[in-house]
């Protein structure tokens, strides 16, 4: 790993690389620069006194020394667990990692501060874990186990399995989780990159994923208020991630096994690692087909590229399921007569019908805001308007659930009036 760059060899860049290896001194267990800018106009009068030849000899003595004693630091830094500084540049794009500056080491597994993300080696990750033992869940880039970190933290640890979709979910998830923080996105904690290991270490949710909730039979069941706090919390998460962050950035994979949830049921989106970036200069990206079935836009079957929007409509599907308590595309969804059981045409036709109650979970047996529960049914049925301009964005979202902004009935879709129209022909 080269932390020091090239230089062209001159008298201004000897009296940046003595001023440098000057702060350097000073601050060795503290800070080390990749890129070295620092001038003195005292000090470079005084410096020009002496003859090149004597800047080239300390120029050569310099660059032999941070290139050693960066390097030591940097592997240091991934071996033995240190933290970085949020908002430096972890990844490069050739998958190395630049990184920009350390802080002094933690011990080996220490909690991060919230200023920063850690560092961990493979051991220590292996030893919270119990070698992988409690597996939480998987999925198709590798699974995620249960671990405690040495001071009683507990964590949890996505191991990557396929090294090349490893490396990319990888990449994404750092840029992005690394980057920023938001109380309704999950904390990244820190990372392996060791070898062709690619871990990522999260702060663990106790009460799991929604789907487990919403869709499986494990005793609980999720009141009104929680819901409707629920969809509040992930609208806020994608709006800031849409409009507060420095890049607008695409979830591309919104749907409950995305969506976890803590001790308090607050929830907090989750798995980066399809996302996309759009710069703020920009309004769209095109980028590979990826998502869940399901939750697609239709503008991902088309090939055009994509926009914020592509959330807004799996979050629209999601609020359904969040509603509902049950799949939007049901096991029925199969048969000849499928259309009947695909929830989003029943959401909107008993929407127009004024009769929202009928669409409610019957485990909520009525206990629910009527008010709330039209609100939300009318954000969900805009959300997953079949053209994008149609659809609002999340900021809109956010404000009409908190009861910030009305919102009028939507219209059904073209694609859903055509279901809707040849289940009528079908059921005759």
């Amino acid at each position: 790993m080269q932390l020091v760059p090239r230089l062209n060899v001159n008298s201004q860049t000897c009296i940046n690389l003595i001023s440098c290896i000057y702060s350097h001194f000073q601050h060795r267990t503290h800070i080390i620069q990749t890129t070295i800018s620092i001038s003195s106009s005292t000090f470079s009068s005084r410096i020009f006194m002496l003859p090149l030849y004597t800047y080239l000899g300390v120029l050569f003595l310099l660059i032999f020394f941070l290139h050693n004693s960066s390097c030591s630091a940097a592997n240091d830094t991934l071996a033995a667990g240190r933290v970085l500084a949020v908002g430096e540049k972890l990844v490069s794009g050739n998958g190395k990692f630049a990184l920009g500056f350390f802080k002094p080491a933690l011990p080996a597994g220490f909690s991060a501060s919230s200023s920063g993300i850690i560092a961990f080696r493979y051991t220590d990750l292996s030893h919270a874990t119990k070698h992988f033992s409690e597996k939480l869940g998987s999925g198709g880039f590798g699974s995620v186990f249960k671990g405690v970190l040495s001071d009683s933290t507990t964590i949890a640890v996505k191991r990557l399995d396929n090294l090349h979709q490893g490396e990319k979910q990888f990449r994404a998830e750092v840029s992005s989780l690394g980057l920023i923080q938001h109380i309704n996105l999950v904390k990244l904690i820190g990372f392996c990159y060791e070898g062709d290991k690619r871990l990522l270490v999260y702060e663990h949710m106790i009460n799991g994923s929604l789907d487990a909730h919403l869709f499986h039979n494990n005793g609980t069941v999720l009141d009104w208020s929680t819901r409707h706090q629920i969809a509040i919390g992930v609208a806020r998460g994608l709006s800031y991630l849409h409009e507060s962050c420095r890049e607008c950035i695409i979830h591309c994979d919104i749907k409950p096994e995305n969506i976890l949830l803590d001790a308090s049921f607050a929830p907090k989106i989750a798995d980066f690692g399809m996302a996309a970036f759009v710069g703020r200069d920009f309004s769209r990206v095109l980028t590979t087909f990826r998502g869940t079935k399901g939750y697609l836009a239709p503008e991902w079957l088309s090939g055009v590229a994509i926009t914020p929007k592509v959330d807004v409509y799996s979050f629209g599907m999601v609020l359904m399921e969040i509603i509902s308590g049950r799949r939007n595309l049901s096991e029925a969804h199969t048969s000849n007569n499928y259309h009947f059981d695909y929830f989003p045409v029943q959401a909107i036709s008993k929407l127009h019908e004024g009769n929202v109650q009928n669409l409610l979970d019957p485990e909520l047996h009525g206990d629910f805001n009527l008010e709330e529960a039209e609100r939300v049914c009318k954000v969900a049925c805009w959300c997953i308007q079949e053209n994008e301009f149609d659809r609002p964005t999340m900021g809109e979202v956010v404000r009409i659930l908190e009861g910030l902004q009305e919102v009028d009935k939507p219209p059904m879709p073209r694609l859903l009036a055509a279901i809707t129209e040849r289940s009528h022909v079908i059921s005759k």
